[in-house]
């Protein structure tokens, strides 16, 4: 994984531990949205990296 899809994971992760700390129904709904549009990000940069591997391997 790079550097990115690391970042954006530990961000959604942080955001899922905010929401499940708070007793707030406010904070816990934008933490999850947030946690869910980080982890799109990351799962979009994943697929990418594997996508181009896939075509470096191809072109071997």
């Amino acid at each position: 994984m790079s550097a990115a899809s690391d970042f954006y994971l530990s961000q959604a992760e942080s955001c899922m531990a905010t929401a499940d700390a708070t007793g707030l129904v406010q904070v816990r709904d934008q933490s999850l949205r947030a946690a869910s549009a980080w982890q799109g990000m990351a799962d979009r940069v994943i697929r990418m990296e594997d996508a181009r591997a896939e075509k470096a391997r191809a072109a071997s």
